[in-house]
């Protein structure tokens, strides 16, 4: 291994040369040479420690949250720190302590206080993202000397995303080990409380939950609600502890002398760690193009997902001198391998230490540096990576360059030059840095009395995301008689250019300017000159980015004119209107509650009960897919994708593929065992593309080789030729060609249409065009599968990430030519699905089985993020076309609809999904004339898919858009509009269905009770009047769901029951469990059944081998048809058993079991279930296609700055009836993720493709593939009161217990913040004279939403009927 100098010249070297070891949850562990390579993450998975999870290896998801401890000899105490195992370098954190979600506690041993209470809280639904919370919260916990602050416990979680809860629970949670006051949660007066009165931290209101126990209950309009924990000790080395098992930092490590390191790995890869800049400084004269890292944060990203294979890495973070921070006289000295973490607490301490005027600059640090990345990023990232990265959006270089902060770089023979920061970018990631130089540290000068440094960005999400334009602006003010006048300005801006840049001619018109209206309105018009972006700039939104200068600077000149006013005279005062342009925003404590009622029926049925297997996720113990042990002998898969989107392939080269390290074979479609043609419902599409390629992301061949990392980089080897095609990137280009998928036209009609267009009756009639943006799963945990042969290769076996055991096991058997009984597919529980594991993966299962039958080995595939989101679809785009005839009232007479889908390459799914979205179209409302006429349309995407709603929601928001329009025409309310033309019992729908048991009005009218909506709107017209730049906006959307598969023959569900003699139950059933707690549900309708303790009976997992035939776990409708079947097995072996139960009382349902047994009585029973009356022709266009259906209503207000287009959700009340809920806190829990989901789609959610619409993006080429690009919403985006209601008193009559299905129902209640977002907007317009209707696609991203609210600063670059790019 080797040390880098003598050891006399090192301070820091113990005395002989060691091993390099790490501790990972208390045991010691020497790190062998050879593994530089290595990801932290990739070691302890190795290791067996799977409890960290792999959900994007770029930083963006947490799921690898790991807490790291190292001891700090300078401090004398222990540093705790949250961080991504997948970007940490495994020979970073060598002479650390490493503790994973094992490591905190586990079902054995017992669980820590933060794992029980989000256990007990309902926090954990899929379990994958789970562990990265926990970790998240534990590293906090640790290092904090005092309970933190509950603001702080949510400033920890911004680097963790989950995507099913919906937050609320995790929040509600961890919230119990905050120090913040009771009374805090609420706008009630601590005095006003009686004496013990508690406040409930979810509900805001008082209650009586905080004395009671953990183990209690509470329910009816409160949540649950724990003690609060308060750490049981506290010392410098080992933290906060709050058990009295919580592991102490090794003793080894608090003597261990750091050496320097000379370690190894693949592909002659060098790892050092130098301890001196002097041994920093020859190693970089050696090493001229080496990568200098600390947190590896960037390189590797860059090494791992665009491959650069740098050769010389070398680790920084421990040179003493690239780590100083001074606090100077003149400034503050910052070393380049300071964390982001120290320097924003060193600048939150100057400023409570340092005059007010001194530190402006250090506020807008601090608030850039909030929102900069997540916590674990910051926790690692240093100073210097950020700078000499040179991002052209990074969040810190304009304010250096504004703030005139000063560059100290040395070279290797130890010679210091200064630059100042405006100098320093050259070019795209081209800094002023030779090959023998690096950068030593920042200087950054206090700010002088009236002196103004401000900070900007936007974003498409607040929390952990790149900005889409940035800036850092300083003016320097001079009191000159009445007049203040520029004595000198900076303004810089990223994301406008291929580097920082600095606005130059804007710098240049404002000095010795005086500070007034004349300068606003000169700089304005010159900024644009500074800001050249052309059409096709990389990043598009060119008009939205240029905007934003604008916006920025105008912001700035109110901030800097107020700052002023707060302390002297200004000739030119703020209008107090606009006064919102500048208020920051602050995110208030989340207030929650949810209302339900319990309606028990036997021991568990109706019972909040905690999701089964949460004890097992929130200890990191719940095995995935990818957690399962390799067998003996395994390979590891990576695919040969397409980079065309169309085109015949001309010839494959795999002879460089085939010499790479690991190689163990490769495979294409003429190696396909049995048949190449795959399909859900038509085979038409080959597993590996033989002759021509539809779609970049389609395989071409599968690679394997002993290691992960090995396949992948095998399979980047291969070269494929090809002859392009003429390719249809959007529905548009597909309608011109008309690029139909075949047998995919359907029609329906109800009365006559045009009749009606021709009538009196309609006194109105509006046409026009909804374009309805797709949407990403992500799901945690991504597409895998392993497979592996038994009896060489007569039998095949596989475990997969799926929500159709089936699907998978007829797409193997199929491809390799065996039957179906010879197939074996087990899911035990994946990590999130929402109808993207439907389908696609049957063929990640079948590819990963071709190489397994051939070479007899086991097998397995596992889908990188990006992978994943290039190959396996999304939900699809819609474009609808609408034309409807009303009365003056608003009584909606006709509808005449046409309706496109993108259904991309393939059919798979999108003939059905048409139709629900066909069948939804008319939402909740009376239309006597309907005509609907949809189409499948076939283009060179990856095939897009099922997702939560499966074209119910599309159907739906371009019904809504309608709605709003005839509002906007008759300048009526839409709620009023809605009204006019609910449905109510007894209507006829446009596809025949009769409604019966209809609920609408009564979850409608409670809504508006509940959220006095009449009152509100008065207050936000109110807020509106007063406010020019920001605006507020409310709607209230009702939604009806129906419930069954669309498609008549898979409404059938089995389920096999095994009852033993100590009186336990095994139930198999032919779901999957996938957060949903379909199985906890299951598990309660098995154990109310035998009135026996939930405890008592145990789901283990799916698989085909039990229960045959299964459809998959979609359509919401699995716990009403797996509950029903397994209540049939149970009801068999309970008459079985009634005789022998009927000759006397047992004392147990033990007794009695082990007398039937004696008495040789079966007790086990296969149970059966096929939905009723439904049925629908499509040869007559009429039918009943739904078993029932579920009702919802939601209202949301939301706050928009009509500068930036950013927004925030301030309340959603959701009202849901789901009958007699099988179990309350599982529904709600649901409610709430399927809101989340759903905003994330209407609001922040963009798919960006290769398309006409955006042309710097290659054609066919999706370019939100990962976190960093496409964001899902995160904790900052949930609203500030979210409040979910369950209808009472209303039992179903058409399912198990009474209950009804709730996975897809309120996913589309999220529209109301579209809604109450289009109703902010038109008051914006309204402030410029713009009060007509105009077209507002979903996502709202900032963009739209920006570039929506017309006003002067977005007039030199937009029409008024300007409409932003969509990928549809």
């Amino acid at each position: 291994m080797g040390s880098l100098k003598k050891e006399e010249e090192m301070g820091q070297i113990a005395e002989e040369p060691k091993d390099a070891i790490l501790y990972v949850n208390g045991v010691r562990r020497v790190l062998p040479d050879g593994f530089a390579h290595f990801t932290l993450l990739e070691y302890l998975r190795d290791v067996g420690l799977t409890g960290t999870k792999l959900g994007c290896g770029e930083g963006g998801c947490g799921a690898c949250t790991v807490m790291i401890s190292l001891y700090d000899r300078k401090m004398k105490k222990c540093m705790h720190y949250a961080v991504n195992a997948c970007l940490t370098p495994l020979y970073s954190v060598e002479g650390m302590h490493v503790i994973t979600v094992e490591g905190v506690g586990n079902h054995k041993r017992g669980l820590h206080p933060i794992q029980e209470s989000l256990a007990r809280s309902h926090g954990s639904q899929c379990g994958f993202c789970t562990p990265g919370f926990i970790m998240s919260l534990h590293a906090l916990l640790r290092s904090s000397e005092t309970p933190p602050t509950e603001e702080k416990i949510e400033e920890s979680l911004a680097g963790n995303l989950c995507r099913c809860t919906g937050y609320r629970p995790i929040v509600d949670a961890f919230r119990v080990f905050s120090k913040t006051n009771d009374a805090l949660y609420s706008d009630i007066s601590s005095l006003s409380l009686q004496e013990g009165e508690f406040i409930c931290p979810s509900t805001g209101k008082p209650c009586s939950c905080g004395s009671k126990t953990v183990n209690d209950v509470v329910t009816d309009d409160q949540s649950i609600c724990s003690t609060r924990y308060k750490p049981l000790s506290y010392s410098e080395v080992d933290g906060s502890t709050y058990t009295d098992k919580e592991l102490i930092f090794p003793p080894e490590l608090l003597r261990r002398k750091l050496s320097p390191l000379n370690l190894s790995g693949l592909g002659g890869l060098k790892w050092y760690r130098p301890l001196t800049i002097k041994d920093l400084l020859e190693l970089k004269e050696k090493y001229p193009t080496a990568k200098l890292l600390v947190g590896n944060t960037e390189v590797g990203v860059e090494m791992r997902l665009k491959r650069i294979p740098y050769q010389v890495l070398i680790s920084v973070a421990h040179v003493p001198e690239l780590n100083i921070l001074n606090v100077k006289d003149d400034g503050i000295e910052i070393g380049a391998a300071v964390r982001l973490t120290e320097l924003l607490n060193l600048f939150r301490e100057v400023v409570t230490q340092r005059p007010a005027y001194e530190t402006s600059a250090c506020k807008a640090f601090i608030e850039q540096l909030k929102w900069f990345a997540g916590t674990q990023i910051r926790n690692v990232a240093s100073v210097g990576g950020n700078v000499c990265t040179a991002s052209p959006i990074s969040d810190l270089n304009p304010l250096w360059m504004a703030t005139r902060a000063k560059f100290l770089i040395i070279n290797c023979n130890g010679n210091i030059r200064t630059t100042l920061a405006e100098n320093f970018f050259l070019g795209y990631r081209k800094v002023d840095l030779n090959s023998n130089e690096i950068l030593l540290s920042i200087f950054l000068p206090w700010t002088r009395p009236f002196e103004y440094v401000k900070e900007f960005k936007q974003a498409h999400r607040r929390d952990d995301d790149i900005a889409i334009v940035n800036a850092g602006m300083r003016v320097y003010l001079e009191e000159k008689g009445e007049e203040w006048v520029v004595s000198d300005a900076s303004v810089a801006f990223g994301g406008v250019a291929p580097l920082s840049l600095c606005a130059i001619k804007t710098n240049e018109f404002l000095i010795g300017k005086e500070w007034n209206q004349n300068v606003l309105q000169g700089a304005l018009n010159v900024l644009p000159a500074d800001i050249v972006l052309k059409e096709d700039a990389p990043g598009g939104m060119v008009e939205f980015r240029r905007s934003l200068t604008l916006s920025f600077f105008f912001k700035f000149f109110l901030w800097v004119s107020h700052q002023i006013e707060e302390n002297k005279s200004i000739k030119e005062s703020v209008p107090l209107s606009h006064l919102s342009a500048i208020n920051s925003f602050h995110r208030p404590p989340l207030v929650a509650s949810q209302d339900y009622e319990i309606r028990k029926h036997g021991t568990s049925v109706g019972s909040p009960e905690v999701h089964l297997s949460a004890r097992l996720q929130v200890t990191g113990e719940a095995e995935y897919t990818d957690d399962t042990p390799m067998p003996p002998n395994s390979l590891h898969a990576a695919l040969v994708l397409s980079k065309k989107p169309h085109a015949r392939i001309l010839s494959i080269d795999d002879l460089s593929a085939k010499s790479s390290p690991g190689f163990a074979g490769i495979f294409f479609a003429k190696d396909v065992p049995g048949s190449n043609k795959i399909g859900p419902v038509v085979l038409d599409e080959e597993l590996f593309a033989s002759e021509f390629v539809t779609c970049v992301g389609q395989v071409i061949g599968i690679v394997v080789a002993d290691t992960h990392e090995n396949a992948k980089l095998a399979a980047g080897k291969v070269h494929v030729e090809y002859e392009e095609l003429p390719a249809i990137l959007s529905i548009e280009e597909a309608v011109s060609a008309k690029s139909f998928h075949p047998n995919s036209q359907k029609f329906m009609r109800k009365g006559d249409v045009d009749l009606c267009f021709q009538s009196d009756q309609c006194e109105k009639i509006i046409e026009g065009r909804v374009e309805v943006g797709g949407q990403e799963h992500f799901y945690l945990e991504t597409h895998s599968s392993l497979v592996w042969t038994m009896d060489c290769g007569n039998e095949v076996h596989m475990i997969s990430s799926t929500q159709a055991p089936q699907k998978n096991q007829k797409y193997v058997s199929h491809v390799l030519g065996l039957p179906m009984s010879k197939v074996v597919c087990k899911t035990k529980r994946i990590g999130g699905g929402f109808g993207g594991k439907e389908t696609r993966s049957g063929f990640i299962a079948a590819a990963a089985a071709v190489p397994s039958y051939l070479m007899n080995r086991p097998v397995k595939l596992t889908l990188d993020r990006d992978i994943d989101m290039i190959t396996s679809g999304q939900r699809h785009s819609f474009l609808g076309k609408y034309k409807v005839g009303f009365t003056k009232k608003g009584k909606a007479l006709a509808l005449d609809l046409e309706i496109y889908n993108n259904a991309g390459n393939s059919l798979d799914l999108s003939l059905a999904i048409l139709e629900r979205a066909m069948f939804h179209s008319d939402n909740v409302y009376e239309i006597p004339n309907v005509r609907i006429f949809g189409s499948v349309c076939f283009t060179n995407f990856p095939s897009n898919t099922a997702f939560r709603g499966f074209g119910g929601p599309q159907g739906m928001l371009i019904a809504e858009n309608w709605i709003h329009r005839i509002a906007l025409e008759l300048k009526k309310s839409p709620e009023e509009i809605r009204e006019i033309n609910f449905q109510g019992e007894g209507s006829i729908l446009h596809y025949g269905q009769q409604l019966e048991h209809c609920t609408l009005a009564q979850v409608w009218n409670e809504l508006k009770v509940s959220c006095d909506f009449l009152k509100v709107r008065e207050e936000v017209d109110e807020f509106n009047l007063h406010n020019r730049w920001k605006k507020r906006g409310i709607a209230m959307v009702p939604t009806k769901f129906g419930i069954s598969f669309t498609t008549k023959f898979m409404n059938q569900a089995g389920a096999l029951v095994n009852v033993y003699t100590d009186g336990t139950v095994l139930v198999s059933h032919g779901g999957v469990e996938m957060g949903q707690g379909l199985h906890t549900k299951v598990a309660q309708v098995a154990a109310s059944a035998f009135n026996i303790p939930l405890s008592s009976v145990f789901i283990s997992e799916t698989s085909t081998d039990k229960v045959p035939n299964a459809s998959p776990t979609a359509a919401s409708a699995s716990s009403d048809m797996y509950a029903a079947a397994a209540l049939d097995a149970c009801e068999q072996i309970k008459a079985r058993m009634e005789p022998i139960a009927s000759q006397r009382n047992f004392g147990s349902f033990a007794e009695l079991v082990s007398a039937c047994y004696m008495e040789r009585i079966d007790l086990s029973a296969h149970g059966f279930y096929i939905t009723p009356d439904i049925g629908f022709d499509w040869s007559t266009g009429k039918g009943k296609p739904f078993s029932y259906y579920t009702y919802g209503a939601a209202f949301a207000e939301v706050e928009i700055d009509t500068l930036t287009g950013d927004f925030h959700t301030r309340t959603a009340n959701v009202f849901m009836d789901l009958g007699y809920s099988l179990n309350p806190a599982i529904d709600v829990g649901q409610v709430e993720g399927a809101f989340i989901q759903g905003l994330g789609w209407v609001a922040l959610e963009e798919l960006k493709w290769g398309d006409a619409s955006h042309k710097w993006i290659r054609p066919g080429c999706l370019y939100t593939c990962g976190p960093g690009s496409y964001k899902i919403p995160s904790l900052n985006d949930i609203p500030f009161k979210f409040n979910v209601s369950l209808l009472k008193g209303n039992p179903n009559v058409k399912a198990i217990h009474s209950s009804k299905a709730v996975g897809e129902p309120p996913f589309f209640m999220a529209s109301s913040v579209f809604f109450a977002i289009k109703d902010a907007i038109l008051a914006a317009r309204a402030e410029t004279g713009h009060t007509g209707w105009f077209p507002l696609d979903n996502p709202a991203t900032p963009e739209r939403i920006r570039m929506s609210c017309l006003d002067e600063f977005t007039a030199p670059f937009i029409s008024s009927d300007f409409h932003p790019k969509l990928s549809v």
